[in-house]
């Protein structure tokens, strides 16, 4: 088994049948898209939503982080009509950090809907911790 972890400011897609995705999350997001006809998913692992205006391609950033992922899947073959989305993550881990996590689960389902992109399972919010490990050819995700 090829085991790939994902680190916060990274993704990575895969078509290895016998690869895994994994990454440990707390107020941080993944998203995890795969398409299930061309065998290729993907993870990202992003900390925050957005970056300032006129800041562009900080890869702690959902808005970077998820375009990347989407672009990298369809490159490996994936297409966006087929493709399906598993969200992790966005605890609030912190009471001094506010509501981080609500605004990366709010802006990680927003631009999944806005890009057309089903959300098929999510495992988000609350108070506690998440390993998660994808099996990107199927899409499968063990919390």
């Amino acid at each position: 088994m090829n085991i790939k972890s994902v680190v916060q400011g990274e993704y990575a897609v895969s078509r290895d049948e016998d690869g895994r995705l994994t990454t440990i999350l707390g107020s941080c997001i993944a998203a995890c898209i795969y398409d299930v006809d061309a065998r290729v998913g993907g993870m990202n692992h992003f900390l925050l939503p957005e970056g300032q205006e006129g800041v562009a391609g900080n890869v702690k950033y959902g808005a970077y982080l998820m375009e990347l992922l989407v672009n990298d899947l369809l490159k490996s073959g994936a297409q966006k009509s087929q493709m399906q989305a598993s969200l992790y993550g966005g605890s609030k881990m912190n009471p001094a950090l506010g509501d981080v996590g609500d605004r990366n689960i709010m802006f990680a389902r927003d631009y999944l809907k806005n890009e057309g992109i089903a959300i098929a399972d999510e495992d988000v919010g609350g108070a506690l911790a998440r390993r998660i490990t994808m099996h990107p050819t199927n899409g499968k995700v063990d919390v």
